[in-house]
Order: C-alpha cells, then structure tokens, then sequence
C-alpha cells in the first residue's frame, strides 16, 4: 500500500542538527514534490521546505533559510530534512507529503501524508 514514514526526529540542545527522513513504499517519489510541513500544539500547520519532482526550483519558510536544506534521493525513494542551528522555535511535529505537481506552500493541496515525527529543541 501507499506509504509515507517520517523519522530523524528526536530531543536535540539548541544549535543542534537533525536529519529527518521521508521514506516512501508502494509508489516512487520520482514524479512527486515532496514537502516538509511542522505543527505545533496550538498553531497552525506552516510549510518548511519542498523540492519539485525537476529539483528546478526549491523553497523554504524564511525562518529556517540558511539553516535547512531540502534533498531527495530517488533512488532511495527517499527525501530528507537536514536541520542545522536549531532553535527552540523549530520544535513542533514534522511531516512530510507528496503532490503530483509542483510543489505549493499550502498543505491542502498535498495528496499523502506522513505520521509525522516529533522534533524537539530544549536545553
């Protein structure tokens, strides 16, 4: 069956890293975007990062440019999350999804989904 799974996450000290990943069974990622997505308790769901199915072009929330960096191995069938210089802000459940189209900053538009996994900045 169609399958997204996020994992990578964990408790991590400011300015830390992780390296989420978004492995996907039953479909290739190939002809996909792949978005990043993060909520936390109380606030709305806000796009982080996506990479279109070309890698023509790339985007990232602007609180997180310089410190995120978005990749996608196809022959893995994998995307990853590389999250440098984390910040308490960072801290939220982090989700990727599939669009079969280029990618889009709204998560209402994205077609499969991931259970998350939880990211955690605290000293």
């Amino acid at each position: 069956q169609v399958q997204l799974v996020e994992s990578g996450g964990g408790l991590v000290q400011p300015g830390g890293s992780l390296r989420l990943s978004c492995a996907a069974s039953g479909f290739t990622l190939d002809n996909y975007a792949i978005g990043w997505f993060r909520q936390a308790p109380g606030k709305e769901r806000e796009g982080v990062s996506c990479i279109n199915s070309s890698h023509s072009r790339v985007y990232y929330l602007s609180s997180v440019k310089g410190r995120f960096t978005i990749s996608r191995d196809n022959a893995e069938n994998t995307v990853y999350l590389q999250m440098n210089s984390l910040k308490p802000g960072d801290t939220a459940l982090y989700y990727c999804a599939t669009r079969w189209a280029r990618c889009s900053g709204f998560g209402s538009d994205y077609e499969s989904w991931g259970q998350g996994t939880q990211v955690t900045v605290s000293s």
